[in-house]
């Protein structure tokens, strides 16, 4: 049976490794908490260097539509970052069978769902995962 703290660095790893396949890099930070029976993932520094100029604001009215008024997306109208998003959640949906291996792997509950958003201002993911029951865990050592 493994601890709260160990279950979380399982998913940890699990998710650090899905990113890496998947993205073609890890993130900057990864945290996990397990809460009952949800696993709250949050990824930090996830953005690729595409996909940060895909979302950055233009400077100037170039000929491909951009506002130039500075306050646009890296279209010009907001479309990159809204693609981004739901570029992301494909991925995530795509990748559903290895994140279940992960989950499944280290919690030892069937995952039930998974919820997914991604900042484009911060860089910062979000994943919940639903789980049947929450993991038995042995409670922590104590320290002598």
């Amino acid at each position: 049976m493994k601890s709260q703290g160990e279950i979380e660095a399982a998913v940890c790893d699990g998710i650090s490794r899905f990113q890496q396949e998947f993205i073609g890099r890890g993130p900057r930070d990864i945290h996990v908490h397990l809460i009952g029976n949800l696993l709250l993932v949050r990824l930090q520094g996830v953005l690729t260097p595409a996909e940060r100029q895909l979302i950055a604001p233009r400077s100037n009215g170039a000929a491909d539509g951009a506002t130039g008024d500075g306050h646009g997306t890296g279209d010009g109208n907001g479309n990159g970052r809204a693609l981004l998003k739901q570029v992301r959640s494909h991925m995530v949906a795509t990748g559903r069978p290895r994140l279940e291996e992960v989950v499944q792997g280290a919690t030892g509950a069937r995952l039930v769902s998974v919820h997914h958003d991604i900042s484009t201002v911060t860089g910062e993911e979000v994943i919940v995962f639903s789980l049947d029951a929450s993991p038995t865990c042995r409670p922590p050592r104590r320290k002598v």
